[in-house]
């Protein structure tokens, strides 16, 4: 009977020790990879309809699917503006359903009233239409700047696949060893190291799947904001001119027009003002004038030096 549990002992460690050969760093079911992931990114600004990628080649669906390619997850976010808002609104859904790319997350806010609203997409893009679909939203309002940025989880991809192959092994080995349990004791024990290795396998597995729709599916964001005037995106210093001189004029306009808003908007402040100027001017008018009183007689400036008598000045005839 010891020889029976030393045998299986010695099975368990040694399965043990094979999924140790196959190991990586790991942490609350996250994966780390063991070389820093390469990555890079790209910054650049880029006027309406003139948004393409320089970072995703033409082949990157293939590279996606294929077993022996890099396993490389590609983002991009994008900042644009737009004076015709539900019109780039309907724009960036078709570019959404004409790439086969769907929302994962949207929200809006301010008011058409007002016309201060924004808007924020999280979209999830067929990386074989990553290319097409920033072409899109390109032509669908003003974009200001983009970013993207690619990066290389091939390592991790490697390093969890190892990792599933030794679990495996590890639940081939221990199933072969329930069959051959003499004793429920050393069946509970077998059954016991089998759940341990099934979460496990469960818990790579998600994260196997999980790499593999982030290199598959690109993750693009957009924020839209409604504006009355666009932003100049000239870029010769003649079309940075043109783009001053347009945009100051919008701004005169657009001053003027909020200025009238406020006065529409202030009429009964302006009429209650004028009445009580209109007021205070005939109560100003009826009140009585006062009358000037005469002024005093001046007296002569008493003498300097006292006259003695006899010196007094004589007449002239």
């Amino acid at each position: 009977m010891k020889k029976r549990i030393v045998r299986i002992t010695a099975a368990l460690c040694a399965a043990a020790l094979l999924v140790g050969c196959g190991s990586i760093s790991s942490k609350d079911g996250g994966y780390y990879t063991t070389e820093a992931a390469a990555q890079e990114s790209y910054n650049y600004d880029s006027v309406a309809g003139g948004v393409d990628s320089g970072l995703v080649p033409e082949n990157a669906a293939e590279a996606a699917t294929d077993e022996t390619a890099q396993k490389i997850i590609y983002n991009a976010s994008l900042s644009m503006e737009s004076t015709d808002f539900d019109t780039t609104r309907e724009a960036l859904m078709t570019a959404v359903e004409a790439n086969s790319a769907w929302l994962e997350s949207t929200s809006l806010y301010g008011t058409e009233k007002d016309h201060d609203r924004t808007a924020d997409y999280t979209v999830r893009v067929p990386v074989g239409s990553y290319r097409a679909f920033l072409a899109a939203v390109g032509d669908a309002g003003s974009v200001l700047n983009i970013s993207e940025s690619a990066e290389n989880i091939t390592s991790s991809y490697i390093d969890v696949q190892a990792r599933l192959s030794a679990l495996e092994a590890q639940r081939d080995r221990l199933n072969a060893l329930a069959d051959q349990a003499e004793t429920t004791a050393d069946l509970l024990e077998i059954e016991s190291q089998l759940s341990d290795v099934q979460y496990q396998l469960e818990n790579y597995t998600r994260q196997l799947r999980s790499m593999d729709q982030q290199v598959s599916y690109s993750t693009v964001d957009i924020y839209l904001r409604e504006v009355a005037t666009l932003t100049p995106t000239g870029v010769t210093f003649g079309e940075r001119i043109a783009d001053a001189f347009g945009g100051g004029w919008d701004a005169f306009v657009g001053f003027l027009q909020g200025l009238v808003i406020a006065l529409v908007y202030l009429w009964p402040v302006l009429l209650i003002a004028v009445a009580v100027v209109f007021i205070l001017r005939k109560v100003w008018k009826k009140r009585p004038k006062k009358e000037k009183l005469p002024k005093p007689a001046q007296t002569p400036p008493p003498a300097e030096y006292p006259v003695k008598p006899g010196d007094e000045p004589k007449p002239k005839y």
